[in-house]
């Protein structure tokens, strides 16, 4: 937050909890991803205040309204809270994994979710639900679960970075690759150093190539080693710093997604099925991708193959969905580019490209072939989800390939659309000769 607003936020944040304590009413308040298969359904029950700083309230709002979606798609139900009364033995047992937004438990809860961790159950946490100056009133939480102490320093302003991840054979990394970009957040550090921790698995943390952090010179971070998500080994948790979303604080408007990073969003479900019981090891690594074999793109949702329609090969040729027949029309080449991208090539015409029409970066841009002149319209990330299927990243949007409204139509149009793990966006490589 700017450095004007962290004074006021620290003393209203701790006086939101103190007041809790008491017993004072708190007030009210897309990325693809590498599935895992759950042991069976399970619920998440997530709580927050949104009481205090209009990102942390809007980050709040926003998770909202995503993971219930996300929870649809990956075979778990969640829902939120600001009833912390609900964070006891007898409101936490139907919940495989406990979730804070935006606070941590008032005085009085605390026991009761100590015991739940305890007794295997699980927890993710974001962001402020980890900032503290006195880690000593809840030594447990701060000093032992998460292993952070206090809060030390923050970025401002918020910022997307490149986070290394630092443990790729856990289950929540599943998938990824050597690094990843985040979506926009203010970054806090801490006091106690978690590397030095045995009890610490550092999952992800900033980049070097990433330095300067923050955009106030007055509060950057310039070298060093930031931790960004971590679990405590002794513990089924999760820990995500990011949670803080870019606002215009004049209007309170939102000017940036904590979702609009699909690797990132990987990540949380990943992380969310691992926590939920399933996942327990890594999945097998998805064969490589073959720069020189042509592949039928198969649909998980629907089927049917990714189709050069009318097997045309002029520019503007719309990119459909259409029943597989293994023709020319049907079959891509996945050449590389830099940073991991391809160009999706169409063997009708291998000098074209799949292309967001108009370089567009919004939700339901359509699809084409285009010849190919390295813009990053024309450049897709596949990033494996641990099955044998991918979802197909724009570089220019960082929005996924789509099947509009999960069609299983024929001649449906494909269109670029916010990342959300759905099997319209979910597409498997086939081989052809």
């Amino acid at each position: 937050m700017p450095a004007n607003l962290v004074k006021r936020s620290l003393a209203a944040f701790l006086g939101l909890t103190v007041a809790a304590s008491i017993g004072l009413a708190a007030g009210p308040a897309n990325g693809a991803v590498a599935k895992q298969a759950a042991a069976a359904p399970f619920k998440v029950l997530a709580f927050y205040n949104g009481t205090w700083d209009a990102a942390h309230i809007d980050f709040g709002k926003e998770a909202r309204e995503w993971f219930p979606s996300a929870a649809a798609q990956n075979g778990f139900t969640w829902e939120a809270t600001t009833d912390w009364s609900r964070l006891s033995a007898a409101g936490l047992s139907q919940y495989k994994v406990v979730m804070f937004l935006d606070d941590l438990p008032p005085a009085n809860r605390r026991a009761a979710f100590q015991t739940y961790l305890q007794n295997g159950g699980a927890w993710m946490g974001f962001h402020v639900s980890a900032f503290t100056t006195d880690p000593g009133s809840w030594s447990w939480y701060h000093n032992t679960l998460l292993g952070s102490g206090a809060f030390q320093t923050n970025t401002w302003g918020p910022t997307a970075e490149t986070l290394r991840i630092e443990d790729r054979g856990h289950p929540s990394t599943a998938g990824l690759p050597a690094t990843i970009q985040s979506s926009v957040s203010e970054w806090y550090s801490w006091s106690r150093d978690l590397r030095q921790n045995p009890d610490i698995d550092i999952l992800a943390s900033i980049d070097a190539s990433s330095f300067p952090v923050g955009t106030d010179p007055n509060q950057q971070w310039r070298s060093g080693f930031y931790p960004i998500m971590w679990t405590n080994k002794n513990y089924k948790m999760l820990y995500a710093n990011f949670g803080h979303n870019a606002m215009n604080y004049s209007t309170n408007t939102r000017t940036s997604s904590t979702f609009a990073s699909a690797q990132q969003n990987q990540w949380l479900i990943n992380g969310l099925l691992w926590l939920g019981g399933g996942g327990g090891t890594t999945p097998p690594p998805t064969d490589p991708i073959s720069p020189s074999t042509w592949y039928s793109v198969v649909n998980k949702g629907s089927g049917k193959c990714v189709d050069a329609r009318a097997a045309g090969t002029a520019n503007g040729t719309a990119i459909q969905q259409y029943t597989c027949n293994a023709s020319n029309a049907q079959q891509y080449q996945f050449a590389p580019t830099s940073g991991g991208y391809v160009r999706v090539n169409n063997r009708g015409n291998s000098a074209q490209a799949l292309d967001v029409t108009d370089v567009s970066t919004a939700d339901n841009a359509p699809i084409q072939t285009w010849t190919y002149g390295g813009g990053n319209n024309q450049q897709w990330q596949p990033v494996p989800e641990g099955d044998g299927h991918y979802h197909l990243v724009n570089k220019s949007s960082g929005k996924c390939l789509d099947v509009p409204a999960a069609s299983t139509a024929d001649s449906v149009q494909l269109v670029q659309y916010t990342c959300n793990g759905s099997a319209a966006q979910s597409f498997r490589l086939v081989p052809q000769s």
